[in-house]
Protein backbone atom coordinates (compact mmCIF):
# COMPACT_ATOMS: atom_id res chain seq x y z
CA UNK A 1 0.00 0.00 0.00
CA UNK A 2 2.82 2.37 0.89
CA UNK A 3 4.50 1.63 -2.44
CA UNK A 4 1.30 2.42 -4.35
CA UNK A 5 0.87 5.73 -2.52
CA UNK A 6 4.47 6.69 -3.22
CA UNK A 7 4.08 5.81 -6.91
CA UNK A 8 0.91 7.90 -7.14
CA UNK A 9 2.66 10.85 -5.52
CA UNK A 10 5.60 10.60 -7.89
CA UNK A 11 3.45 10.21 -11.03
CA UNK A 12 2.76 13.96 -11.56
CA UNK A 13 6.44 14.73 -11.15
CA UNK A 14 7.35 12.11 -13.71
CA UNK A 15 4.73 13.50 -16.08
CA UNK A 16 6.14 16.97 -15.61
CA UNK A 17 9.63 15.76 -16.51
CA UNK A 18 8.32 14.20 -19.73
CA UNK A 19 8.32 17.66 -21.36
CA UNK A 20 11.75 19.32 -21.45
CA UNK A 21 11.73 22.72 -19.80
CA UNK A 22 13.12 24.38 -22.93
CA UNK A 23 10.26 23.00 -25.03
CA UNK A 24 7.71 24.18 -22.47
CA UNK A 25 9.17 27.71 -22.45
CA UNK A 26 9.59 27.83 -26.24
CA UNK A 27 5.97 26.74 -26.78
CA UNK A 28 4.60 29.52 -24.56
CA UNK A 29 6.84 32.09 -26.21
CA UNK A 30 5.91 30.84 -29.68
CA UNK A 31 2.19 31.16 -29.00
CA UNK A 32 2.64 34.73 -27.82
CA UNK A 33 4.60 35.69 -30.93
CA UNK A 34 1.96 34.14 -33.20
CA UNK A 35 -0.71 36.35 -31.63
CA UNK A 36 1.26 39.62 -31.53
CA UNK A 37 2.70 39.40 -35.06
CA UNK A 38 -0.53 40.46 -36.73
CA UNK A 39 -0.99 43.41 -34.39
CA UNK A 40 2.55 44.68 -34.93
CA UNK A 41 2.07 44.33 -38.68
CA UNK A 42 -0.24 47.35 -38.65
CA UNK A 43 2.79 49.63 -38.44
CA UNK A 44 5.43 50.06 -41.11
CA UNK A 45 8.90 50.96 -39.91
CA UNK A 46 11.64 52.65 -41.89
CA UNK A 47 14.87 50.80 -42.66
CA UNK A 48 16.80 53.43 -44.53
CA UNK A 49 15.02 53.87 -47.87
CA UNK A 50 12.91 50.72 -47.31
CA UNK A 51 9.70 50.24 -45.37
CA UNK A 52 8.83 46.96 -43.71
CA UNK A 53 5.81 45.95 -41.65
CA UNK A 54 6.79 45.66 -38.00
CA UNK A 55 5.29 42.17 -37.70
CA UNK A 56 8.55 40.91 -39.21
CA UNK A 57 10.20 41.16 -35.80
CA UNK A 58 7.68 38.76 -34.26
CA UNK A 59 7.87 36.47 -37.29
CA UNK A 60 11.65 36.33 -37.01
CA UNK A 61 11.21 35.26 -33.39
CA UNK A 62 8.90 32.49 -34.66
CA UNK A 63 11.59 31.43 -37.14
CA UNK A 64 14.24 31.41 -34.43
CA UNK A 65 12.07 29.55 -31.92
CA UNK A 66 11.09 26.86 -34.43
CA UNK A 67 14.72 26.43 -35.51
CA UNK A 68 15.93 26.29 -31.89
CA UNK A 69 13.30 23.64 -31.19
CA UNK A 70 14.50 21.64 -34.18
CA UNK A 71 18.09 21.96 -32.96
CA UNK A 72 17.32 20.75 -29.44
CA UNK A 73 14.38 18.37 -29.94
CA UNK A 74 14.31 17.38 -33.60
CA UNK A 75 12.37 18.20 -36.74
CA UNK A 76 9.20 16.32 -35.80
CA UNK A 77 8.75 18.25 -32.56
CA UNK A 78 9.47 21.57 -34.31
CA UNK A 79 6.86 20.78 -36.97
CA UNK A 80 4.32 20.04 -34.23
CA UNK A 81 5.14 23.39 -32.63
CA UNK A 82 4.40 25.12 -35.93
CA UNK A 83 1.14 23.21 -36.43
CA UNK A 84 0.00 23.87 -32.86
CA UNK A 85 0.70 27.54 -33.57
CA UNK A 86 -2.41 27.56 -35.76
CA UNK A 87 -4.51 27.23 -32.59
CA UNK A 88 -3.67 30.63 -31.01
CA UNK A 89 -3.50 32.19 -34.49
CA UNK A 90 -7.02 31.15 -35.47
CA UNK A 91 -8.52 31.69 -32.02
CA UNK A 92 -7.06 35.20 -31.83
CA UNK A 93 -8.54 35.89 -35.28
CA UNK A 94 -11.97 34.65 -34.19
CA UNK A 95 -11.81 36.70 -30.99
CA UNK A 96 -10.90 39.76 -33.04
CA UNK A 97 -13.95 39.24 -35.26
CA UNK A 98 -16.11 38.74 -32.17
CA UNK A 99 -14.90 41.94 -30.49
CA UNK A 100 -15.27 43.92 -33.71
CA UNK A 101 -18.84 42.67 -34.01
CA UNK A 102 -19.87 43.59 -30.44
CA UNK A 103 -21.20 47.16 -30.16
CA UNK A 104 -18.81 49.51 -28.40
CA UNK A 105 -19.68 51.17 -25.12
CA UNK A 106 -21.13 54.68 -25.40
CA UNK A 107 -18.48 55.78 -22.93
CA UNK A 108 -15.65 54.90 -25.32
CA UNK A 109 -14.15 57.93 -27.02
CA UNK A 110 -15.00 57.94 -30.76
CA UNK A 111 -11.40 58.56 -31.80
CA UNK A 112 -10.25 55.54 -29.79
CA UNK A 113 -12.96 53.36 -31.33
CA UNK A 114 -12.03 54.50 -34.83
CA UNK A 115 -8.36 53.79 -34.15
CA UNK A 116 -9.15 50.32 -32.77
CA UNK A 117 -11.39 49.41 -35.71
CA UNK A 118 -8.82 50.69 -38.20
CA UNK A 119 -5.98 48.73 -36.59
CA UNK A 120 -7.81 45.46 -35.98
CA UNK A 121 -9.88 45.27 -39.15
CA UNK A 122 -8.56 43.53 -42.25
CA UNK A 123 -9.94 42.05 -45.43
CA UNK A 124 -10.53 38.28 -45.65
CA UNK A 125 -7.71 38.10 -48.21
CA UNK A 126 -5.24 39.63 -45.76
CA UNK A 127 -6.27 37.19 -43.02
CA UNK A 128 -6.09 34.25 -45.43
CA UNK A 129 -2.71 35.38 -46.73
CA UNK A 130 -1.34 35.63 -43.21
CA UNK A 131 -2.52 32.16 -42.23
CA UNK A 132 -1.24 30.45 -45.39
CA UNK A 133 2.07 32.33 -45.36
CA UNK A 134 2.61 31.45 -41.70
CA UNK A 135 2.09 27.72 -42.18
CA UNK A 136 4.10 27.31 -45.39
CA UNK A 137 7.03 29.54 -44.40
CA UNK A 138 7.42 28.13 -40.89
CA UNK A 139 7.31 24.51 -42.02
CA UNK A 140 9.77 25.37 -44.79
CA UNK A 141 12.07 27.01 -42.24
CA UNK A 142 12.12 23.86 -40.10
CA UNK A 143 12.66 21.67 -43.17
CA UNK A 144 15.61 23.70 -44.47
CA UNK A 145 17.19 24.05 -41.03
CA UNK A 146 16.89 20.31 -40.33
CA UNK A 147 18.20 19.39 -43.80
CA UNK A 148 21.26 21.60 -43.31
CA UNK A 149 21.84 20.06 -39.88
CA UNK A 150 21.70 16.55 -41.36
CA UNK A 151 24.11 17.62 -44.09
CA UNK A 152 26.54 19.81 -42.12
CA UNK A 153 26.24 18.33 -38.62
CA UNK A 154 25.73 20.19 -35.34
CA UNK A 155 28.17 22.97 -36.20
CA UNK A 156 27.46 26.30 -37.92
CA UNK A 157 24.23 26.90 -36.00
CA UNK A 158 24.25 30.58 -36.93
CA UNK A 159 24.69 29.77 -40.62
CA UNK A 160 21.91 27.18 -40.71
CA UNK A 161 19.57 29.55 -38.90
CA UNK A 162 20.35 32.44 -41.24
CA UNK A 163 19.88 30.42 -44.45
CA UNK A 164 16.61 28.88 -43.27
CA UNK A 165 15.37 32.26 -42.03
CA UNK A 166 16.21 34.12 -45.25
CA UNK A 167 14.64 31.54 -47.56
CA UNK A 168 11.51 31.09 -45.45
CA UNK A 169 10.96 34.86 -45.23
CA UNK A 170 11.23 35.19 -49.00
CA UNK A 171 8.51 32.56 -49.38
CA UNK A 172 6.45 34.18 -46.62
CA UNK A 173 6.55 37.52 -48.46
CA UNK A 174 5.68 35.98 -51.83
CA UNK A 175 2.67 34.13 -50.45
CA UNK A 176 1.30 36.87 -48.22
CA UNK A 177 1.53 39.79 -50.63
CA UNK A 178 0.29 37.73 -53.58
CA UNK A 179 -2.72 36.32 -51.73
CA UNK A 180 -3.55 39.60 -49.96
CA UNK A 181 -2.98 42.19 -52.68
CA UNK A 182 -2.64 40.64 -56.16
CA UNK A 183 -5.14 42.32 -58.47
CA UNK A 184 -5.80 45.12 -55.99
CA UNK A 185 -2.76 47.16 -57.03
CA UNK A 186 0.65 46.50 -58.65
CA UNK A 187 2.68 44.47 -56.15
CA UNK A 188 6.11 44.33 -57.82
CA UNK A 189 7.74 47.16 -55.88
CA UNK A 190 6.10 46.07 -52.63
CA UNK A 191 7.39 42.51 -53.10
CA UNK A 192 10.91 43.70 -53.87
CA UNK A 193 11.09 46.11 -50.95
CA UNK A 194 9.63 43.68 -48.42
CA UNK A 195 11.89 40.84 -49.56
CA UNK A 196 15.02 42.96 -49.40
CA UNK A 197 14.17 44.28 -45.95
CA UNK A 198 13.30 40.84 -44.58
CA UNK A 199 16.40 39.23 -46.07
CA UNK A 200 18.61 41.86 -44.44
CA UNK A 201 16.85 41.50 -41.07
CA UNK A 202 17.00 37.70 -41.24
CA UNK A 203 20.69 37.66 -42.13
CA UNK A 204 21.59 40.13 -39.38
CA UNK A 205 19.32 39.13 -36.50
CA UNK A 206 18.68 35.39 -36.82
CA UNK A 207 22.30 34.19 -36.33
CA UNK A 208 22.63 36.18 -33.10
CA UNK A 209 19.21 35.40 -31.65
CA UNK A 210 19.21 31.67 -32.47
CA UNK A 211 22.62 31.25 -30.83
CA UNK A 212 21.28 32.92 -27.70
CA UNK A 213 18.02 30.95 -27.73
CA UNK A 214 19.67 27.56 -28.16
CA UNK A 215 22.06 28.44 -25.33
CA UNK A 216 19.11 29.35 -23.10
CA UNK A 217 17.34 26.13 -24.05
CA UNK A 218 20.35 23.99 -23.17
CA UNK A 219 20.69 25.78 -19.85
CA UNK A 220 17.01 25.22 -19.07
CA UNK A 221 17.37 21.50 -19.80
CA UNK A 222 20.65 21.08 -17.92
CA UNK A 223 19.14 20.32 -14.46
CA UNK A 224 16.95 17.52 -15.82
CA UNK A 225 19.86 16.19 -17.88
CA UNK A 226 22.10 16.07 -14.83
CA UNK A 227 19.31 14.46 -12.81
CA UNK A 228 18.85 11.82 -15.50
CA UNK A 229 22.57 11.04 -15.53
CA UNK A 230 22.73 10.84 -11.75
CA UNK A 231 19.59 8.71 -11.62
Amino acid sequence: MTTEIQAAAEAPQAAGRSIPMSLFVFAIFYGGMVCIAGVLGNKQVAMGPLAVEAGIFAFLMLVVTASATAELHGRAIANKLVLYGFVPLIISLLLTLLVLGIPASHEMAPERLDAFNLMMSATPRIWLGGIVAYGVSQLLNVTIFSWLKAREGRGLLWFRGAIAGVLSQIVDTLIFITVAFYGVFPIGNLLLGQMLAKVVLSAVLVPVVITIMVGIGRRLDEPSRRQSLNG
